[in-house]
């Protein structure tokens, strides 16, 4: 294979990931089976459910079925299944209700069992007895929106002011390459961390995105700035450029109808590096306890059971299933990267 159709492979490879994260953002309620703050006190750190193919009399059956587990040592949290208590598996089964993109009223959830007393565990459950599936799938939804958001907000900032520096005079260009090298200059978790703990640590999720969207914006404009600063002065100079202002054309039009589009590769390229960088950022908040407090799942604060070392050994995969997901995001979005570099690369040649 060429280098060209190797980075359109990995370049569409990362666009079915992202398209996969946006799937379950947008269906995060319908794909969980159970409310994320629902709590089973008997069953705290239960496994992975069992799933069976037979039925009463042993027989093979095609329909599955889920074994409800018996805890055999309340000490050391272990379990086995218990054959006396079978549920069938369901589609589209009845559980919590919720609203469908905010405003649509829905009860029906991916699957879920004929028995509500027993309950499937894809990923088993956390130390309070909550299904981790459901929690891992609304925190991807917070983290996705509010790094999306983010990053949007950064990006459109800085290429705001980038287009404005570049083109206009010496004056309001030093000005603004002055508050950028500063905002760069400053170290950004440390900013961001120092400017959480201003505000209180229990925030309701709506209040908790909106400050985190804010200080994401304020700490990632100035790199888009300084990058769209660059290339405007460098694209300013063409001929056409040239032949667009001797022939009267604003400065608002040349901006927006010629330089912009001329530029809006590498623009892309920058935004897509901040995404995964605002995404690692709100992890490492709620992990460190100053981002999305408990009940409320996020990727940081779910990964924080990890450090019990005892589970880790036990169920290594369930509890870094977050991390899973940060790493396949950043892959997503680097193999994305990679396809729009080797594009460029080639038209440039």
């Amino acid at each position: 294979m060429t280098r060209r159709s190797c980075a359109s492979v990995a370049a569409t490879a990362g666009l079915i990931l992202l398209v996969c994260f946006a799937f379950v953002a947008i269906f995060a309620d319908a794909l969980a089976p159970y409310d994320h703050t629902d709590q089973s006190r008997t069953l705290p750190n239960a496994p992975i459910s069992t799933i069976t193919f037979s039925d009463e009399a042993g027989s093979f059956s095609i329909r599955p079925r889920v074994l409800a587990p018996k805890m055999t040592d309340a000490l050391r949290q272990t379990y086995e299944p218990d054959p006396s208590r079978p549920a069938k598996i369901e589609l589209f089964a009845k559980g919590y209700a919720y609203r469908l993109l905010g405003f649509i009223p829905l009860e029906r959830h991916l699957f879920g069992t004929s028995d509500p007393e027993i309950r499937l565990h894809l990923l088993g459950t956390d130390v309070l007895g909550r299904d981790r599936l459901s929690r891992l799938l609304i925190a991807i939804r917070f983290s996705l929106i509010v790094c999306t958001i983010g990053a949007v907000c950064a990006s459109l900032l800085g290429i705001m002011l980038g287009l404005v520096g570049g083109y206009a005079g010496k004056v309001l260009d030093t000005a603004i390459v002055g508050v950028a090298d500063a905002v760069i200059a400053l170290p950004a978790m440390i900013v961001i961390l120092a400017a959480r703990v201003a505000f209180p640590l229990e925030l309701p999720p709506l209040t908790a995105a909106v400050l985190l969207i804010g200080l994401f914006t304020f700490t990632g404009w100035a790199e888009m700035t300084r990058l769209t600063r660059g290339l405007v002065k460098r694209t300013r100079t063409l001929d056409f450029i040239t032949a667009a202002r001797i022939s009267g054309v604003s400065g608002t039009r040349i901006l927006i109808r010629h330089i912009l589009p001329n530029i809006a590769r590498p623009l892309l390229t920058q935004a897509t590096l901040i995404l995964p960088a605002f995404l690692l950022a709100e992890a490492t908040l709620s992990f460190l306890g100053v981002g999305l407090q408990e009940p409320e799942p996020s990727l940081g604060n779910m990964l924080a059971a990890a450090s019990d070392l005892t589970q880790l050994r036990e169920h290594a995969f369930i509890l870094l299933s977050p991390a899973i997901v940060i790493a396949l995001f950043v892959l997503a979005v680097r193999l994305i990267n990679t396809g729009i570099n080797t594009n460029e690369d080639r038209e440039v040649i």
